[in-house]
This record gives structure tokens, C-alpha cells and sequence, in this order.
């Protein structure tokens, strides 16, 4: 698998990686295990990465990571987009959510995103990606996902903030691109 580091905040590191041989879940534990193991200074085999246990029925696991049988104190978020994924990794108290897309999306797709933006130029492709990486990325960081409407989500002008009406939590918003990829970040630390 051909896997690139991304240009990321401080605290929060990010990879890139595509094979379209792999499935999904192989990238993103192969991906995992080469932030952990550059960032931990160990042999990648000493990195076991797996899949949490659900806590309840509909509960959306996330990735864990073990050195030694000891489990790391990391978050590790991932998304997927046809063959391509991307992992990032950081603290525990930082909120974290990814989105990739294609930087030429295919018809469906393209509906999709003009039917839930509240752009008024929905004509831009660009722009509508943009926005519609980063109201994507802002769901996936508050935690609730679908279960918040796209049209729910708000962005400041420059598409560097975005946030949920309901709750208090701002997310900086930051723009991973690479190649073809059209990759956002959105990253706050967790009140408390």
C-alpha cells in the first residue's frame, strides 16, 4: 500500500493511504500502525490495532491500539473513500472527525451534495466540495453523524470554523488535500 503523511495541526498526526487490492479495514489498521509506530519510535509489529467492542446496539467502534498489551491513550479516527483512507491520530481530549472525497465526484454524488447544501452557487464545483467536505467532517467530530442533518451545520465565510446550532463546540477546520483527494479536518479539544 503507497501511504503519504499529511500536513496536519500540532498534536494531531494524519496519513493518507491508497491499494485498491486492500479492503478498508486492512488500510486503516496498516495506516495506524505507521503513525504509531514513527510516532512511538517501535517496530510497526509491535502495534496491534483492532476495533473496540460495541457498547450498545448501533454503537459506531472505533480503533485501539496496544503496545506490549498495554493500551495507548490515543484517539484514532478514519475514513474511507473507495480505495483511499485516511487515518489520524491524537490525544484523547481532542474531538476529531475526517471526510474524504474524490476531487471529481460522479453524478449521484453530486446530487447529493446540491440537494443538502445551502450554498447559492451550488454551480462551483469546487466550493461545493469544499463546503461539503468540511459540514461532513463537523458532523463526524460532534459524534452524532447522520443523525444530524447536513443542513444542520454551519461554517463561517473563509470555511476555517464550523459548528451545530444545538451545541457549544466549535471545530477549526483544516484542509488536507492531496492528488485528487479532497481531505477536511475538523479538531477541537473536548470541553471539560
Amino acid at each position: 500500500m503507497q501511504s503519504v503523511l499529511l500536513d496536519t495541526p500540532a498534536g494531531i498526526t494524519a496519513r493518507l493511504g491508497w491499494d485498491p487490492k486492500l479492503p478498508d479495514h486492512d488500510r486503516k489498521r496498516l495506516l495506524a500502525k505507521e503513525i504509531l509506530s514513527a510516532k512511538l519510535g517501535v517496530d510497526a509489529k509491535a502495534v496491534r490495532v483492532e476495533r473496540e467492542a460495541p457498547r450498545t446496539f448501533g454503537f459506531h467502534t472505533q480503533l485501539i491500539a496496544e503496545v506490549g498489551g498495554a493500551e495507548l491513550p490515543l484517539k484514532i479516527r478514519n475514513v474511507n473513500f473507495r480505495a483511499a483512507t485516511v487515518v489520524a491520530v491524537t490525544d484523547p481530549e481532542v474531538s476529531l472527525g475526517l471526510d474524504l472525497r474524490d476531487a471529481h465526484p460522479d453524478d449521484a454524488e453530486l446530487h447529493l451534495m446540491k440537494r443538502h447544501s445551502h450554498l447559492l452557487d451550488e454551480n462551483d464545483l469546487g466550493k461545493l466540495i469544499a463546503h461539503w467536505t468540511r459540514v461532513q467532517a463537523v458532523r463526524d467530530a460532534d459524534g452524532r453523524g447522520a443523525r444530524v442533518a447536513a443542513d444542520h451545520v454551519r461554517l463561517d465565510t473563509p470555511l476555517t470554523k464550523g459548528w451545530i446550532p444545538d451545541r457549544k463546540v466549535f471545530y477549526r477546520l483544516a484542509d488536507l488535500s492531496r492528488d485528487s483527494w479532497v481531505i477536511t479536518l475538523a479538531y477541537a479539544p473536548t470541553a471539560g
